[in-house]
């Protein structure tokens, strides 16, 4: 999604002009003939059995971005709305939809531009495409809605009359093509995994801050334990911990004479955990990969025996999306809990052989320290908890029961894009709190890995000399976090 974030222009080459040109002429042969073809000179749902006068087959295409533009809610963010239009732009460009090259070159000069169209942010269902959200986007095609331009929003009409936006004449098709699509989906989906790649390995670090933290074990690290299980996500966090703590002082000055025999499950199962996790995301990525590469509309033009001809389906189905989506919300809740727990073990003085005073107060009673962090993490996770019930298992019917099953995968795909925000939250509280926590460490030394984290965040936040508000400081390492700028985790070596 470099095009949503970081603006890399975007247009079609020569072959691509190719297919789409082929394809259209089967649409405008289709659309002049005598036969009933879905979307083309039908109605649409389930007033599909209503024929369509060849005069009013280019009208009918204006009617459908008009009525289903239905959308209510706050607009989705811009880098949103641009990943729904890079993920439509290449599922026409692929000529199996039967648009007009110049439509497609209008998508990608408004995606070139700095005009980003106002879509709503409620209104899909998840299937026969993200159909509310993306008449949003083509009503601006039509020069009609809403725009965003530099940060001011106008009308679509008012952006024609200053020339900002030329109007896009829809031909056969075009209209139920635009709509129909798992474009929000996928888009959305595509952005939260990427943030939640980031702060995956930003967990990984901050367990392995709590390792000495804590002064907890490395002994559950071995590898020798995790090949005898071989789930990979597994490994290779158990992997990175290994690697991050290595040579740790730390580790080596309680590891005789330690009465305790096993840490908590958030300490000693953090492989088992988080790199379940890890394996869940890879699995949502590799849906999502999939249709990145898809076409999602219908019908669709295929190949036959003797010519191309236009088949109906149903690929704007957003169900691989939607559970791909609910697992990984899931998949984040627990990553988010595990460090909570993390954070609670630290702080509660349960453990008086982690050497560390109460709430990582500098003096306890006077001072609060860190204490009501937890409480917010506590908060956090409730809220992921309930944003981990999956939205696909709710289905409504639509479209007069023709649209029966529906997946809510752009439901799915906004709770994910929420856990990932909440979860940052989170770790970037078990970091701010487990740099503090290898203070009282000192001068023992982690290894090299976590104090090069432990860098990262001190350059980023001051010590806890006296109280003062959290807040800032979580929100500054959260940012850290969703920008990059932590040191890297392997992730990748067993």
């Amino acid at each position: 999604m470099e095009v949503a974030r970081h603006g890399r222009p975007l247009g079609l080459d020569a072959s691509s002009e190719d297919r789409i040109n082929v394809a259209r002429a089967v649409v405008e042969d289709v659309a002049g003939g005598p036969d009933p073809v879905y979307g083309v000179n039908t109605g649409f749902g389930s007033l599909s059995q209503h024929r369509i006068a060849p005069a009013d087959v280019e009208a009918i295409q204006r009617n459908i971005v008009r009525s289903h533009a239905a959308g209510v809610g706050d607009p989705l963010p811009v880098e949103v709305v641009r990943a729904m239009l890079a993920v439509t732009i290449a599922s026409l460009a692929r000529g199996a939809s039967g648009v007009q090259l110049g439509t497609l070159e209008a998508l990608c000069a408004l995606i070139n531009s700095e005009i980003t169209p106002v879509v709503p942010e409620v209104g899909s269902v998840g299937a026969s495409g993200d159909l509310a959200p993306l008449a949003h986007v083509a009503q601006v095609l039509l020069g009609e809605g809403e725009v965003l331009i530099e940060g001011t929003r106008i009308s679509g009409e008012t952006a024609v009359q200053r020339g900002l936006l030329k109007p896009t004449k829809l031909g056969a098709k075009e209209g139920l093509a635009l709509l129909n699509g798992t474009h929000l989906m996928a888009g959305t989906c595509a952005l939260a995994l990427h943030d939640a790649e980031q702060v995956l390995h930003a967990a990984v670090a901050a367990a392995a801050l709590a390792v000495d933290a804590c002064r907890a074990s490395v002994g559950p690290f071995d590898d020798r334990v995790h090949a005898l299980r071989p789930h990979v996500g597994q490994r290779r966090v158990a992997a990175a911990l290994r690697r991050m703590l290595e040579g740790s002082t730390i580790a080596a000055d309680h590891v005789d004479d330690d009465p305790r025999v096993q840490d908590p499950y958030s300490l000693r199962a953090a492989p088992q955990v988080i790199g379940a996790v890890a394996d869940a995301l890879t699995h949502s990525r590799s849906i999502v990969a999939t249709e990145l590469g898809a076409v999602t509309d219908n019908p669709l033009i295929v190949q036959g025996d003797d010519a191309l001809e236009l088949v109906s389906g149903a690929n704007f189905h957003g169900m691989p999306l939607a559970l791909a989506a609910d697992s990984a919300t899931t998949a984040l809740c627990h990553l988010a809990g595990i460090a909570e727990r993390r954070i609670f073990w630290v702080l509660s003085g349960h453990d008086p052989h982690t050497q560390v005073p109460d709430y990582l107060s500098p003096q306890p009673g006077l001072h609060s320290g860190l204490m009501i962090v937890q409480y917010t993490a506590a908060a956090a996770c409730n809220e992921l908890r309930a944003l981990a019930y999956p939205a696909s298992v709710g289905n409504i019917s639509t479209s007069a029961g023709i649209e029966d099953y529906n997946s809510m995968g752009a439901t799915s795909a906004k709770q994910l894009r929420q856990a990932v925000r909440l979860t940052r939250d989170v770790v970037a509280m078990e970091l701010l709190v487990m740099a503090e926590g290898l203070e009282h460490q000192r001068p023992l030394r982690s290894g090299d890995g976590v104090e090069g984290i432990h860098t990262a965040i001190r350059e980023i936040v001051e010590p806890l000399g006296a109280d003062r508000s959290p807040s800032p400081d979580i929100a500054l390492i959260a940012q850290a976090i969703g920008q990059g700028r932590l040191p890297t985790v392997d992730l990748e070596t067993i």
